[in-house]
């Protein structure tokens, strides 16, 4: 991916911060999801009292972009700290690890995590989520290989 549509990424996402709602924790958190059709879908966090119906960025992002039919990815930037300060990398959680794996090709989808324009590190997800769980696992193929191939939780 070129430097300038990553830096762009990156901008799109730490304006994203702004619209976080994290009462709670005060960590904010903002992504910029790419689809492969070039179009760019946002993401902030969303706390809530209860804490279990929170939402990440990432997730945000995704489920706006599956909301309207989008079902092709090439990458993610998530930032995020106290405060909205980028002062360290915000990986993905694990959940939304996962719903990343349900959408993209885990050695093709780029997840850029930054503390600025120029500072930032890229990750492929099958990095970040070395031997996921994802739709490949439930098909008919790998049940012809065996049993022990699904797992369901």
């Amino acid at each position: 991916m070129p430097e300038t549509e990553i830096q762009e990424l990156i901008g799109t996402a730490i304006g994203q911060l702004a619209y976080s709602y994290a009462p709670y924790s005060g960590f904010r958190v903002g992504a910029a999801l790419l689809a492969q059709n070039g179009r760019v879908y946002t993401g902030c966090n969303i706390e809530n009292a209860a804490y279990g119906p929170s939402n990440c960025a990432e997730r945000t992002a995704f489920f706006k972009a599956v909301s309207e039919g989008v079902r092709q990815f090439r990458a993610i930037c998530v930032v995020g700290g106290p405060e909205g300060r980028l002062d360290a990398y915000t990986p993905p959680c694990g959940v939304c690890r996962q719903v990343m794996m349900e959408f993209c090709q885990p050695e093709e989808f780029e997840i850029i995590l930054a503390t600025g324009i120029k500072d930032y590190k890229v990750y492929t997800l099958k990095e970040l989520l070395p031997q996921g769980f994802g739709p490949g696992n439930l098909s008919k193929e790998s049940e012809e290989n065996g049993p022990g191939n699904i797992e369901i939780c």
